[in-house]
């Protein structure tokens, strides 16, 4: 499936209207197989991986077959996410690329060459964006937000699904000139933040550049051609806000024993026997505070010595950035307490569930790093300072689902 219209874009540049090729997925017959046989090479396929060869052939025959179906008007799709406990509505589309110092569209984090190389080789080869990258965005009840929930209440779906976690996906075409019209004068002065996708976003401005050197085109032509958009969800954040989760940290080579005496040297260290004692625990500490799990018990750190603190937190970043509690992890319990940095060889990454990193640590005899979440306004305030958060500090949900929109350049 292909972008809607322009019209989820938060500024003017990308606010104008041109045919995008939109696709819905058609139910295959029974027994289908959705995987295609590969086509004939093209030119210069020997250069590339072929996953991304795959991956091109695969679309084209989607495509071809009616796997895919373009549809017939451009548009923007209301797309809703729900669950138990759970209800997200935003709207899909393509948003206009802006540069990250025109404070238009916020990153939070920062992007590693290998994921960008990985995204762009896949984006150019398919020549499409296969799924959106999900935007966060203070719509403060405005026109896009109630035209959102009125569409979502009161009109019949294009597409119902549930997938395996527990989620129904639902999405509606808005098509009507008027109401796209509206939903782009609404969000023309918005900013927005980069929940999910910093790498596929990375991955959007460098293919616009590269665009515009091959054709030659001045910057100030940017807006008419499609790689000067991509494909993104777009929520209002106050309107449904997000489900912001922990990312906690396992340290296979340190010992939880040796972990704990080291900490005690600058940390107040509390012990626990049960895990669920010293969630508990730690979700009623005032931050900084940090629990350690793994083989022979649970401890929580709390009140770190102020003057070693301040001497590690760096002296040009904000007051903000330093009191975030993964930026303390960063700059202070791991190089200073624990002499080691956090990078992929020293440190293991566990998304949401500290059980599972307790469970990690226990088995590697290491130590697991349990954190509290940080809070959406903490987030909101370093990028909008033009700051960005420690790697691996946020995981915004739900994300979008992967395959109920795509865009692709071949019918643009």
């Amino acid at each position: 499936m292909s972008p809607p219209d322009d019209g989820a874009a938060p500024r003017p540049e990308s606010a104008q209207q041109q045919p995008q090729a939109t696709e819905t997925c058609e139910t295959p017959a029974p027994g289908t197989r959705l995987g295609p046989p590969r086509q004939q090479p093209s030119p210069g396929d020997e250069a590339l991986d072929t996953r991304y060869v795959d991956a091109r052939d695969t679309l084209r025959a989607w495509l071809d077959s009616g796997v895919l179906a373009p549809d017939q008007d451009p548009a923007l799709y209301v797309y809703e996410q729900s669950g138990p406990n759970i209800l997200q509505r935003g709207l899909i589309g393509d948003v206009g690329l802006a540069d990250p110092t025109q404070h238009i569209i916020l990153p939070h984090e920062d992007v590693m060459p290998g994921p960008v190389a990985d995204r762009l080789a896949l984006m150019s080869t398919t020549q499409a964006n296969l799924e959106p990258i999900f935007l966060l965005y203070n719509g403060e009840n405005g026109t896009a937000t109630r035209l959102v929930d009125e569409v979502a209440t009161t009109r019949r779906p294009l597409v119902t699904a549930r997938t395996d976690d527990g989620l129904t996906h639902r999405l509606w075409a808005i098509t009507d000139g008027t109401e796209i019209t509206a939903i782009n004068t609404d969000l023309r002065p918005r900013q927005a933040l980069i929940a999910d996708g910093h790498h596929r976003y990375a991955t959007y401005r460098i293919l616009q550049r590269q665009e515009h050197l091959t054709r030659r085109r001045p910057d100030d032509d940017a807006g008419s051609d499609p790689w000067d958009f991509g494909l993104a969800l777009l929520v209002d954040s106050v309107a449904y806000p997000p489900d912001l989760k922990a990312i906690h940290r396992v340290i296979p080579d340190l010992p939880l024993h040796e972990a704990t005496a080291r900490a005690k040297g600058s940390w107040r260290v509390h012990d626990f026997i049960d895990l669920a004692e010293g969630l508990a625990a730690l979700e009623s500490s005032p931050d900084p505070a940090f629990l350690l799990a793994g083989e022979g018990g649970v401890h929580l750190l709390t009140n770190p010595d102020p003057v070693q603190l301040a001497h590690a937190m760096p002296a040009n970043r904000s007051d903000r950035w330093n009191a975030l509690n993964t930026s303390i992890l960063t700059e202070f319990v791991l190089p200073k307490v624990w002499g080691m940095q956090d990078d992929e060889q020293n440190v293991r990454i566990v998304h949401h569930d500290a059980e599972a990193a307790a469970r990690l640590a226990t088995r590697a005899g290491g130590t697991a790093v349990i954190l509290k979440p940080l809070a959406v306004d903490e987030v909101l305030a370093v990028a909008a300072a033009g700051e960005r958060v420690p790697r691996k500090s946020t995981s915004f949900g739900p994300k979008p689902r992967t395959g109920l929109v795509l865009r692709t350049f071949a019918i643009d």
